[in-house]
């Protein structure tokens, strides 16, 4: 059997470079990139001249500028930074079909079959490093090893812009000296119950007896023992393809406010359409989701006459479905969800959409694309404070063409808060992740 050999590649402080890439000023700046620093937001990307003060992603903003008061703080560009994800995908794709982006800013490639036409791992890492370099104008970080998990563990030792190489056989030695944090599935809480073991690297946990570990943890303790050692078959593959696109705002102040309510409802639904044709997709349920002062939280849902991927008939749906539950309270949080997918279909004999006028829209989603999200916008949202649109969940992209994802973590605590889509998480661990 042909020994395999997979690539990670993770992009480095990835929304932080891309608006040091676009505006030259920044270089060398402190930038942080998740809101006005005044709000209630949380750090998405940090440069690594902003993390020299200790910011990291997850962190709120408040405590951003409070360790960084001279940073530059930038909002999300979920548009852009998709851009820039799509550019940096097609460069591996050049190398091998068998890419798997698990985020907007990472993936793994099994570059197998790609030996004889480009050469081993460590030729083909640097071959991407460079067109990543030239064409995009971002630096990658990359780890190279017969596994998923090595491969993973390796790219984010010498970062940014680093290259590790774990032989073959050598899995087990390269990851034991490591802290058992780095391992996938462990997180606060299993590393405080392992410390209860002694185990304090992941050599420590490799040493133990499998059965040790089982009847503490069950079945994921056998998996963790395996993962120590180096162990991990998992196969390099595309993944299930999301089953729905929302986005949630929450306000910096607490509103009754109907045109605010209506306003931001507006401006998501906008931003749900605009990925339901970035991938081609029409969605057949629309739902609500409101949280009040009090954090009680409600959830409403219909389904339509038939599937759209305009902002219309998404809108007058969520704002239908919102109108009776505002009523009365004051609203902290705002969320609309498309789902039930399905592809978009050929035009038919009786088209529902006015051709003229998706022509139109498709003609301002290409300016947004070409030129930023603020390139066109409806004359009610000018000067509103909306969440940028963007992917969450890392291993359910809608397809190739519509990926992105806000910074894993954990949630934020009542005081800060990120405008965050719906698509739900799929950490693999639950340690709070750097954002690289």
């Amino acid at each position: 059997m042909t020994e395999r050999t997979i690539l990670h590649v993770d992009l480095d402080a990835f929304f932080a470079a891309v608006e040091q890439r676009d505006r030259p000023e920044l270089r060398g700046l402190p930038v942080i990139v998740g809101g006005d620093p005044r709000g209630r937001g949380v750090v998405s990307a940090a440069s690594y001249e902003a993390r020299r003060f200790g910011v990291h992603s997850a962190m709120s903003l408040r405590e951003a500028v409070r360790r960084c008061p001279d940073g530059v703080f930038l909002p999300v560009d979920g548009r852009r930074y998709q851009q820039a994800s799509r550019d940096v995908m097609a460069v591996l794709r050049r190398f091998t079909p068998q890419v798997e982006p698990i985020s907007i800013d990472e993936a793994f490639l099994d570059v197998t079959g790609s030996r004889q036409l480009f050469g081993d791992g460590a030729t083909i890492a640097r071959l991407i490093k460079a067109g990543v370099r030239e064409d995009v104008g971002l630096t990658v970080s990359v780890g190279v090893a017969r596994t998923k998990l090595v491969a993973k563990i390796a790219s984010d030792l010498r970062k940014p812009d680093g290259l590790v190489v774990v032989a073959s056989g050598e899995e087990a030695a390269f990851l034991a000296p490591l802290p058992i944090s780095r391992l996938w599935g462990v997180g606060e809480k299993t590393a405080v119950v392992l410390a209860d073991y002694g185990v304090r690297t992941i050599g420590d946990l490799a040493a133990l007896a499998p059965d040790v570990v089982v009847r503490r943890f069950g079945k994921h303790g056998g998996s963790l023992v395996e993962r120590a050692r180096g162990i991990d078959s998992d196969p390099v593959h595309a993944g299930d393809p999301a089953k729905s696109v929302g986005h949630e705002h929450t306000f910096d102040v607490d509103t009754s406010d109907p045109e605010i309510i209506e306003r931001t409802i507006l401006g998501m639904a906008d931003g749900v359409a605009g990925r339901l044709r970035s991938a081609g997709v029409r969605a057949s349920t629309i739902a609500v989701k409101i949280r009040d002062s009090s954090f009680r939280t409600i959830t409403r849902q219909r389904t339509l006459p038939e599937p759209t991927d305009m902002t219309e008939p998404i809108f007058h749906t969520a704002l239908e479905l919102a109108r009776p539950e505002v009523r009365g309270i004051r609203v902290r949080l705002l969320g609309v969800t498309a789902s039930n997918l399905g592809e978009r279909e050929q035009l038919g004999l009786f088209p529902s959409d006015d051709p003229r006028h998706r022509a139109a829209i498709e003609a301002a989603d290409e300016l947004r694309r070409r030129y930023g999200e603020g390139a066109v916008t409806r004359g009610r949202l000018v000067g509103a404070r909306l969440p940028a649109p963007f992917e969450r969940d890392p291993r359910n992209p809608l397809d190739a063409r519509a990926r992105g994802v806000p910074v894993e973590g954990p949630e934020p605590d009542p005081d800060a808060t990120t405008d965050r889509d719906s698509l739900g998480d799929t950490d693999l661990d639950d340690s709070p992740p750097d954002d690289a």
